[in-house]
């Protein structure tokens, strides 16, 4: 067996044991080399976190820190949002308003409120800011809130030119022509992963990383919906971790200085990465994310608060170990 080939064989088998590893509740299949990801439910204790992959991505995205929150005793819960994940055949007309996005993650929160003692809300890049605008409506119904990877501006190093152009497109047939094709590096630093991607990416619809292209009824969406949640960070008041890489090529940190800046809650940890690009949930440091984000929910839930936090109650935290614990403005 050639070289690539057997790198391609070992990728395989560590999603594969992955996925097997998950067998309380997942809505998952593996055939071959191919995932077809529908929903993940991991079931654990009395406390719940509901996490929201992507636009127009798969709960894939989210199966490691899925996996080590259930390790540290949480019921996770990843589901498939119609309208905004990717499934196989879903073309541009699949695609739903934001506000339905927002009612299915509002509908899911109220789920498993009713079943447990806590719920917090993770989620990543649009994930994120749905989980910012469902805490906007729900306040104390969130007990806490793992942003990670927040898209409010897409500033990026490997967002095209062209962007600007996109609008001309809205409100036209082209909307259901054209689709933004993903391309290198994929949202990851990581090589030998992003490698494997691009094959994925080449060959198929979907990776582990999302949908292969994403059209521009979702873009567009995705942009209304991100305008709403700029207007009401204020009202938001669950405690929030954000998490963001320095070398984000999709969003820069401007997006974790805004929410930092702009939130309504008075417990924020802001925690910059130094080795990886968007996708932080299986990047280089998906291990620190997921530490992190189980450290923040147990000190929410034990301490009413966090380690280390000060009157205010905000910080700005670096994983470079040599800038240590800096202090955000109030």
């Amino acid at each position: 067996m050639c070289e690539e080939s057997q790198q391609l064989f070992d990728k395989i088998r560590i999603i594969k044991s992955l996925l097997e590893d998950c067998s309380n509740r997942i809505g998952a299949v593996f055939t071959g080399n191919r995932i077809n990801m529908k929903s993940l439910e991991l079931i654990g204790g009395d406390r719940a976190v509901l996490l929201v992959h992507g636009l127009q991505g798969v709960p894939t995205e989210m199966l490691p820190l899925a996996k080590r929150l259930h390790k540290a005793g949480y019921t996770v819960r990843v589901p498939h949002f119609k309208g905004y994940g990717y499934h196989l055949g879903d073309t541009a007309h699949s695609v739903t308003e934001w506000r339905d996005w927002h009612n299915q993650v509002l509908a899911e929160l109220r789920d498993l409120k009713r079943e447990y003692r806590t719920v917090s809300v993770g989620g990543l890049c649009i994930g994120a800011v749905l989980a910012l605008s469902v805490a906007a409506e729900a306040g104390e119904e969130i007990d806490g809130l793992s942003l990670l990877s927040t898209t409010l501006f897409y500033d990026g190093w490997s967002i095209p030119w062209y962007r600007f152009m996109l609008p001309l497109g809205y409100h036209t047939p082209f909307r259901y022509i054209y689709a933004y094709k993903e391309r290198e590096p994929y949202g990851l630093k990581n090589e030998q992963l992003r490698r494997w991607v691009a094959r994925e990416m080449e060959h198929k619809t979907s990776s582990i990383a999302g949908a292969s292209k994403l059209t521009l009824p979702a873009v567009h969406e995705a942009e209304l919906l991100i305008k709403s949640v700029k207007s009401r960070l204020k009202q938001v008041t669950a405690p929030a971790l954000v998490i963001h890489a320095v070398e984000d090529d999709v969003s820069t940190m401007r997006s974790a200085d805004f929410v930092t800046d702009h939130i309504g809650s008075d417990r924020v940890v802001k925690i910059a990465l130094h080795d990886s690009y968007h996708m932080i949930t299986l990047d280089n440091e998906r291990e620190q994310v997921a530490d992190e984000t189980v450290k923040f929910f147990d000190d929410l839930d034990e301490q009413n608060g966090f380690r280390g936090a000060d009157a205010t109650g905000r910080h700005v935290v670096s994983s470079a170990a040599e800038l240590g614990l800096v202090p955000a403005a109030a």
